[in-house]
């Protein structure tokens, strides 16, 4: 844990003097840094692979359906859906991986080939992912993509945070099976 810490302090603190627009260059070096790695676990890419075979035959109706079960949770406050998917072990990998970058990182979700939540540090607001440009701009542009958002205000996280995605790609094949989104904390990021 300290060691992982100490290296995110370490690339940030080695990093040039940058503008608040600059933030982009600061992700990247922490996602090639280390962070990437990380985060392809075993126990990620084991829970993207099986997940992925269990939706091999799910329609967009089934999709459509998966995430409004998701959302009707997510307003309710709770629901078995989230609770299952909370308690997860890669949703507990990722919350560890969270916590050990001491507020830098304020969310971790990973995605199978679909854009279907596989595990989550925190709860999303949706299931589906697969329609929105962190999904696309990742896994739909093959195994090295890196997209890196814009700055905003994040309602789940209360921060202002910009979201890096990059595919996840099979550790065996080199094929991309899945994505992850990982939110930093911009004012962390750029002091």
């Amino acid at each position: 844990m300290k060691k992982i810490l100490a290296s995110t302090v370490a690339l940030l603190m080695a990093a040039p003097s940058f503008a608040s627009t600059d933030y982009v260059s600061a992700i990247e070096k922490l996602v090639a840094g280390g962070l990437k790695a990380e985060i392809a676990a075993p126990v990620v890419l084991a829970a993207i692979r099986e997940q992925n075979a269990q939706h091999a035959a799910l329609d967009q109706a089934a999709v459509d359906a998966m995430d409004l079960q998701w959302r009707a949770e997510i307003k309710a406050g709770d629901g078995p859906m989230i609770q299952e998917t909370m308690a997860n072990a890669i949703s507990a990998y990722l919350k560890d991986v969270q916590a050990k970058h001491g507020g830098l990182v304020t969310e971790i979700f990973v995605m199978d080939h679909l854009g279907l939540n596989v595990g989550q540090s925190e709860r999303t607001s949706d299931y589906w992912q697969g329609d929105e440009a962190k999904f696309q701009k990742s896994y739909g542009a093959g195994p090295s993509a890196l997209f890196v958002d814009d700055v905003e205000f994040d309602e789940s996280t209360q921060t202002m945070q910009s979201q890096a995605s990059f595919t996840l790609v099979d550790s065996a094949t080199g094929a991309a099976i899945g994505a992850v989104t990982v939110g930093f904390n911009v004012d962390l990021l750029v002091q």
